[in-house]
């Protein structure tokens, strides 16, 4: 596959290094990582440019000018990011600088004789669009599992960025810790979705109990994480948040609309648990089982324990 001369990443999540510098080698000749913080932590390209540590006096976001300069001088031909909100200021800012777009929510890259070409859901997920990229450097935010993650290796050459100030600054006055997800579901290989099919935030543990007899991680559909908020954010499988990959996945008590599907359309194995057998999941499964949860989730779980 042809490869570009120079390709960026750009990321503050550690989480998110694996796919997007697995990506930029598969993309590129020689890779970069811009990276703050812990310095031994920032891992998986040919070259790390360090711009410093992130403290209560210096946040992540205060090296973007610093990022801008850079790129203005270096002049990639691709940068890559992920989904959090402060890799998407980066590649927002950094595309007006370079006179681009940043292009959101890319789920494959290809380089082509004429470019760089990309395809990203739209319309909810209802549609894929394949556009072709014609500025000097392209800027995406990817969408996770995009790429498969690989193991990070140190950079062969540390390169320090000297510190641009912001022109504006923000002093942070209190930082406060906020539990989130503690999985990876993208890279998980087996995982269980819950949908509205569960009436009530006890009857999870059916799920969790499933869970641990096959050893699988658990997602849900967007009604449970934001409007019921049984679960976190970052465990929203669909069109808007997590896309999966995973050779099993267990869809239950969802009804399998679109923005959902879209999320888990590449799994290996779908086997789909609803009381209504016109549900749509079931156009999607390979395997389906109409039935209320409450009575099949114990009895399968009591199965596969044995």
């Amino acid at each position: 596959m042809k490869k570009l001369k120079s390709v960026w990443v750009i990321s503050d999540r550690h989480e998110s290094l694996g796919e997007l510098c697995a990506g930029a080698r598969s993309l590129g000749e020689n890779t970069a990582l811009l990276g703050a913080g812990e310095k031994g932590s920032l891992r998986g390209c040919d070259t790390l440019f360090y711009f410093g540590d992130v403290s209560s006096d210096r946040r992540w976001t205060d090296y973007i000018d610093s990022m801008i300069a850079l790129a203005m001088e270096k002049r990639p031909c691709l940068v890559l990011t992920d989904g959090g909100k402060n890799a998407r200021l980066a590649a927002g800012r950094i595309a007006a600088a370079m006179g681009t777009s940043a292009i959101s929510d890319v789920s494959e890259v290809e380089i082509t004789e004429s470019g760089v070409q990309i395809k990203r859901l739209v319309y909810g997920g209802a549609a894929v669009l394949t556009a072709r990229i014609k500025t000097e450097t392209a800027v995406l935010c990817m969408s996770a599992g995009a790429f498969e993650a690989q193991a990070l290796s140190a950079a062969a050459e540390v390169i320090e960025v000297p510190y641009t100030a912001p022109a504006a600054e923000i002093k942070c006055l209190e930082l406060k810790s906020v539990e989130g997800a503690k999985v990876n579901l993208p890279a998980a290989k087996r995982v269980i979705g819950v949908g509205r099919g569960f009436s009530n935030e006890e009857d999870l543990e059916l799920a969790r109990d499933l869970a641990k007899a096959i050893g699988a991680e658990i997602g849900c559909t967007r009604p449970i994480a934001e409007e019921s908020k049984w679960m976190p954010r970052e465990t929203y499988i669909g069109v808007s948040g997590v896309m999966l990959k995973p050779e099993l996945y267990f869809a239950i008590g969802l009804s399998g609309q679109v923005q959902h599907t879209v999320g888990i359309n590449q799994s290996g194995t779908i086997i789909a648990i609803n009381k209504d057998k016109e549900a749509p999941i079931f156009r999607y499964a390979d395997y389906g089982i109409v039935g209320d949860l409450r009575k099949i989730l114990p009895q399968l779980s009591g199965l596969l324990k044995k």
